[in-house]
């Protein structure tokens, strides 16, 4: 019986990690056994989290706060969480290789999934020019065209990082302006690889077995023309991973976890949700970071008002 499990590794599983180690909880974290370090495992240089003055590497970040977290005691194991049972004095997580972990409180911190176009070849051409993550695949296109699909600072993040492989990179976007931040607008419009195809959406991926260029119908008057790119990427943001929790946890009207106010408190007592998965608005690494903090605190002062319930942890073996 541990005193707090964390389900999700990114920075709010990792935050939270750090605070409920140091407040001796012992925390068990649960970790995908592919995605670990969320989204940032996927991210280039990251310029905007306190701390690095000269910008990090989205990897070298989460390497550095996991190490953190198990400095402070923090168990990992790297496994999928494939149910959850949340009701009752004892949660229970059970994971893709059969183990049942038990505890008093969990904390819930999945994060994000990238959102896809919905086109029909989309799915059958991922990995053949489809990707979500220029980081992963842009170094497959080197001297290619290729075309990014969004307009917020993710879609112009890839875009940016593109142009060091491709030789062209269209920012394919459905309005006239982009969402993005200035900084970043300003970025990739000094960029002269960067071409901009406005009020513009993908209506086809054409290739047999991979893609071999998309099909725009332009969202004003109609009409279509044709892109003779051999990558696409789709950056046109992500829905939080609530699948999990559907039926036990309250869900809002924008598909995020439903807490109390400011902090990370769900409907069920003992459950606490963080990161991405509480915001449909800022979705940042500092942003999830804080919410970790709010989720490890949250738990804390739950135990503490719970102690009777509290447990002598038994140690687990972390998976590698």
């Amino acid at each position: 019986m541990r005193q707090v499990i964390i389900v999700g590794s990114g920075p709010a599983g990792y935050t939270a990690a750090i605070y409920a180690a140091r407040a001796n909880l012992h925390p068990l974290l649960i970790a995908s056994s592919v995605e670990f370090g969320g989204e940032l495992m996927k991210t280039t240089e990251v310029e905007n989290f306190p701390g690095f003055p000269e910008g990090v590497m989205g990897p070298d970040l989460m390497m550095k706060m996991q190490e953190q977290a198990e400095r402070f005691g923090t168990e990992i194991v790297y496994d999928d969480v494939t149910k959850l049972e949340l009701e009752g004095d004892v949660k229970r997580v059970t994971v893709g290789n059969g183990d049942v972990h038990e505890a008093l409180t969990v904390i819930y911190a999945t994060g994000s999934a990238y959102r896809k176009l919905g086109l029909e070849d989309e799915t059958r051409l991922s990995g053949y020019g489809v990707s979500w993550c220029a980081t992963c695949d842009g170094a497959f296109f080197k001297q290619k065209k290729v075309a990014v699909i969004g307009g917020g600072d993710s879609a112009l993040e890839e875009a940016t990082f593109l142009t060091r492989f491709a030789d062209r990179v269209y920012l394919v976007h459905r309005r006239d302006s982009l969402r993005a931040s200035a900084a970043m607008q300003d970025r990739a419009k000094a960029d002269p690889k960067i071409e901009f195809v406005w009020n513009s959406e993908v209506a086809h991926i054409y290739g047999d077995e991979k893609v071999a260029g998309i099909g725009l119908v332009n969202t004003e008057d109609g009409t279509e023309t044709t892109l003779d790119v051999t990558g696409m990427f789709v950056a046109i943001g992500s829905d939080p991973r609530t699948h999990l929790v559907h039926g036990q946890l309250d869900i809002t009207t924008l598909g995020t976890i439903a807490v109390e106010g400011r902090s990370s408190k769900t409907n069920l007592p003992g459950v606490f949700a963080a990161g991405d998965v509480i915001d449909p608005t800022y979705k940042q690494a500092a942003t999830a970071a804080g919410s970790g903090v709010v989720a490890a605190l949250d738990a804390e002062h739950y135990l503490a008002a719970h102690a009777d319930k509290t447990v002598t942890p038994q140690p687990v073996a972390a998976s590698v």
